[in-house]
């Protein structure tokens, strides 16, 4: 079912990469996967697990036989992505705003004022301009007729993304010239395009706007990906504990004194961004967070609140 069709032949777009492989050798291959799996060891790629005993850290897997999406299903799959996010993007606008989908019953209230995930200190919290959903990830399976299926939405704090760049940066080092010759579609616009975003929401000093991104520690089942998207996208990686609410203002502790905080990229989930509004017994968060957002004084992404779209 993964590369082949219901009566066992194989897709088109896979034709190359199995004769490759198959060029290769099972020997090769298996050398193969030991450098991927030395590659990375070498860069700390894992994912955090806790069990009965406490803490795990697992080395990320990575298959060295990738999933492979034709171009024109791909631009299906990316247009039906465009259009659920941004139908996400004008359900989160309503709920922090007019509420014509509660009004006008098309949401029942007791759906959104029941959970838990909605949160009221969260109503008026609003980013410059008409997008107020920046970051949206969905997870998709394949159906028995080869079509993709989404079967939940990531909209807190979507994770993703930089598991998908360590997955492409290793695959390039481990099959150069497969990789080359197969056209992959790149992932650096997308990251491009992040840190401009990021860089326009700032509230003040858009010249040279200073973003962080919010973890909530080496705890966090994907810290490596916390890190290591602060190191490609150049952004200081800060947890609650470097940041302190001062005359309104949003500052980042650092050895040249206090630094003003433009816009927050969080890894934090909603709940426990801000101790003074939300959960008080977090560690995770910044006291007074909320208040300098709602006050217009630093961009949140994604904005506290946007959990409940993942209802």
């Amino acid at each position: 079912q993964r590369c082949g069709e219901m009566d066992g032949t194989l897709r088109p777009h896979w034709q190359y990469l199995i004769h490759a492989l198959r060029e290769m050798g099972s020997d090769n291959l298996l050398d193969r996967q030991l450098k991927a799996n030395r590659i990375l060891r070498d860069d700390g790629a894992s994912y955090n697990l806790w069990n009965a005993s406490g803490q795990e850290r697992q080395l990320w897997g990575l298959d060295p036989i990738p999933l492979l999406i034709e171009s024109e299903q791909w631009r299906e799959i990316e247009s039906g992505i465009l259009e659920r996010a941004e139908l996400f993007n004008l359900i989160l606008t309503d709920l922090h705003g007019p509420m014509e989908l509660l009004s006008k019953k098309i949401l029942p209230a007791e759906l959104i004022f029941s959970s838990p995930d909605f949160l009221r200190p969260c109503f008026d919290l609003r980013l410059p301009g008409e997008q107020q959903l920046i970051m949206h990830s969905a997870n998709m399976v394949r159906m028995a007729t080869g079509e993709l299926c989404v079967i939940s939405d990531r909209t807190q704090a979507p994770s993703g993304a930089g598991y998908a760049l360590e997955n492409r940066i290793v695959m390039s080092r481990v099959f150069p010239s497969l990789f080359r010759d197969s056209q992959v579609h790149r992932l650096a616009p997308f990251f491009r395009s992040l840190r401009n975003t990021l860089h326009e929401l700032a509230p003040a000093n858009k010249d040279q706007p200073n973003v962080v991104i919010l973890t909530p520690g080496s705890l966090s089942e994907t810290y490596f990906e916390h890190s290591y998207l602060a190191n490609y996208l150049g952004f200081p990686l800060v947890q609650g504990e470097d940041l302190t609410v001062k005359n309104g203002v949003l500052w980042m502790n650092s050895l040249d004194g206090l630094i003003r905080v433009d816009v927050l990229l969080r890894r934090v989930d909603d709940y426990y961004c801000d101790p003074v509004e939300l959960k008080s017994d977090s560690q995770l968060g910044v006291p007074g967070l909320l208040q300098v957002a709602r006050a217009g004084r630093v961009s949140l992404v994604n904005l506290p609140g946007s959990g409940i779209l993942e209802h």
